[in-house]
Formats: structure tokens, C-alpha cells, sequence
């Protein structure tokens, strides 16, 4: 059956669009199922070693899985046996051509399928890269035709496209993610601007500090405004000097005075297609972690420290004398001295300054 004008409506259309639904690719493969009539279809890729049934399946009609468990045949261990590493990509295959890989495979096979009321099925295997494999399988309760074969064929490398961009897609998802989590941690923040100074996009965080502060405002496609009005004019100097000049040095500016917040300024060399507006002035600055205090508990981890010294040796490394220290925890100040020994001579530390740099270049930063 090959691929017809209104299949680029029906068909192709649902599934580039599916790797942004919800149900990934639901209405491509429901729309695959009517056109076919089959009981089930079934799109499921792996990346890795991982066992088949492991792996991430997107399916419409029954869920084959559910009811082989409900009808006790959760048999996986011999379905895997299946040679899907084995398919060459782009071309379907009868998955009866491989009932015999063994004969326990085989007789378990043919219970499996009888049961769950499936008379036949087609699979074809998608060509991938980067470590993934996927398959496309078509299953009904009666024979598959010759037009079910060439269906799959026809659409095998569609598939594989769009497998490629959604697979890319939750990588960079994922990364994403990851620098997020890493900038929260941190404390650091970061506004895009472009050459009238108009705020594009920034990191949330830092938006949500600066936005409860007096004097700030921050409106996705207005200019910034900020408290003092010779840093606003240096921000606006600034960013229209780095669309003209993008290899510029850094430069550096005072947000707001108290609480002191500093940021350098760094010309954008982003450059994205589907901007509004070009970007071309990043603002990176620290501000308070969601969280507050840094934690002890992880100091005490990575140092061997006990924990209430690991505790003095935080309020420490924030600046805090040892008699503040001590009157936070409700320590004595004889009690404070000593755990101040310990802690200096088990990380072998030299003073305040040296805990400092010491906690601040550890990962008890970012806990």
C-alpha cells in the first residue's frame, strides 16, 4: 500500500508533530491502526543494551503487554529471544519468519499469540544512530496482507526522521534540564537582551530576585529598568556598543546597590533563526539560592567532619565570627574555639579565608 497525496495529511503530518504531543506520536499511530485495521501498532526504540522488555514503546489499540500479564503470559524473558538486533532496516519482516530461534521460543510463541487473539504480525526496524534501535510493528487478529508490507516499508524512513528529531530533541531536553538544576544550585542568573536593551528571555530564577526587589522591572520584550537611572543608561550604552562591536570586552555593572548585586556583561554571540529580536548583551550575576544556607550535612560527607562542626564550619565560610557562629547554634564560645581547631586542622586549613575558598570550590556549594 504506498504512501498516497492525502497520506501527507493523514499520516505524515501527525507524526512530525508527534514528538511534541502529549501522548508522543498518539495520532500518528491511531491513524496508522484505522488505516490498516489492525489491532495494534506498536513504535518502541532503545537505546543501548536494554532488554526489549525494557524499552520505550508508544502504542494505539490494545495494550498487547497488559493483557499478556493478565493472562499470566509475562514470559519476557523468552520474547526477548526474538533476533530484533538481526533486521535489516527498511525491511519488513513476517515475524512468524523467526518462530524457530528455538523451540521453547517457538511453542510459548504460538500460546502467546493464539491467547491474546493475534493471528499475524509485521515488523520493520528503523535506521538509527548514536546507540538507537527501533522498530515499528503492526499486529492483527487475521493474515496481513501485502499492502500492510509495503505501508510500513513506505513510511519506515519517516519514521526513522522523526525519530531522529524527537530522540535529539529530549536529549537537548535533558540538557537543559541539567544546566538549569546546575545554575539553581549555584546561584547564578541570566538576562538576554537585545540592542535597545528590551529583555528577551532569563534564567527564572534570577527574574523572580530581581523582580521582588524595588526599582526593577522586567518585561519580556520592554526594556529593562533598573533602580539606579545611570546604570540603565549604561545598560542601554552597553548593549547598542555590542551590536555594533560583538567581539567587545567584558564589561562589568552594579544592579542594585543594596542588596549588592553585580553582573558581567558579555556580548551574545547567539544567534538563533526564530528570534523576534536579535540577541546581543547577556547579563550574568549571582543571587540567592533557592534554599538559603548552604548544607552542612554534605560538608560533614565530604570532610569527615562531625555534623555540628560541619555546621560552625558553614556559618563559617559565610562570613560569620565564631561568637555569631556560636550564638546561632547555641554553642558556648569555648565549645565554638574548639570545634575551630578541628575543623582547620582536619581539612588542613590555615584561617576563615582559607574555609572560605575551601567550601566555596567544594561541592557543598551546590548542595
Amino acid at each position: 500500500m504506498p504512501l498516497t497525496i492525502a497520506d501527507d495529511t493523514a499520516l505524515l503530518l501527525p507524526l512530525f508533530a508527534g514528538m511534541h504531543e502529549g501522548q508522543r506520536f498518539a495520532t500518528f499511530l491511531d491513524r496508522l491502526r484505522q488505516r490498516t485495521g489492525a489491532e495494534y501498532i506498536g513504535l518502541f526504540f532503545r537505546q543501548g543494551d536494554l532488554a526489549i522488555h525494557d524499552v520505550t514503546e508508544f502504542h494505539s489499540g490494545r495494550n498487547l503487554r497488559a493483557d499478556a500479564r493478565r493472562l499470566g503470559l509475562d514470559r519476557l524473558d523468552l520474547l526477548d529471544r526474538f533476533p530484533f538486533d538481526r533486521l535489516q532496516p527498511g525491511r519488513v519482516y513476517a515475524v512468524s519468519e523467526f518462530a524457530d530461534v528455538d523451540a521453547e521460543y517457538a511453542a510459548f510463541r504460538a500460546r502467546y499469540i493464539t491467547a491474546l487473539g493475534i493471528a499475524d504480525e509485521r515488523i520493520v526496524r528503523l535506521a538509527l544512530d548514536g546507540g538507537i534501535s527501533a522498530w515499528l510493528l503492526l499486529a492483527r487478529g487475521s493474515a496481513c496482507t501485502a499492502a500492510d508490507a509495503a505501508l510500513l516499508a513506505n513510511l519506515a524512513p519517516y519514521v526513522a526522521l522523526a525519530l531522529r528529531g524527537f530522540v535529539h530533541e529530549e536529549r537537548r531536553r535533558i540538557e537543559a534540564e541539567m544546566n538549569a538544576v546546575a545554575l539553581e544550585r549555584s546561584g547564578i542568573g541570566w538576562l538576554l537582551l537585545d540592542r535597545e536593551a528590551r529583555l528577551l528571555a532569563g534564567e527564572p530564577g534570577l527574574t523572580r530576585y530581581l523582580s521582588a526587589l524595588p526599582g526593577f522591572a522586567l518585561r519580556p520584550g520592554e526594556r529593562l529598568v533598573l533602580p539606579d537611572a545611570a546604570g540603565e543608561r549604561l545598560l542601554a550604552e552597553t548593549a547598542a556598543h555590542f551590536a555594533r562591536h560583538p567581539q567587545a570586552p567584558v564589561r562589568a555593572l552594579e544592579l542594585n546597590a543594596e542588596p549588592r548585586v553585580h553582573a558581567v556583561l558579555l556580548p551574545s554571540r547567539t544567534q538563533p533563526a526564530a528570534a523576534s529580536s536579535l540577541p546581543v548583551l547577556q547579563v550574568i550575576c549571582r543571587h540567592p539560592r533557592r534554599g538559603g544556607r548552604l548544607d552542612g550535612t554534605v560538608l560533614a560527607q565530604l570532610s569527615g567532619l562531625s555534623r555540628r562542626e560541619a555546621e560552625l564550619a558553614v556559618r563559617l565560610s559565610e562570613g560569620r565570627s565564631i561568637a555569631e557562629a556560636a550564638g546561632d547554634m547555641g554553642l558556648t564560645l569555648e565549645t565554638a574555639r574548639n570545634y575551630t581547631k578541628r575543623i582547620y586542622a582536619q581539612l588542613d586549613l590555615r584561617g576563615q579565608g582559607d574555609l572560605i575558598r575551601h567550601v566555596l570550590q567544594s561541592g557543598v556549594s551546590l548542595a
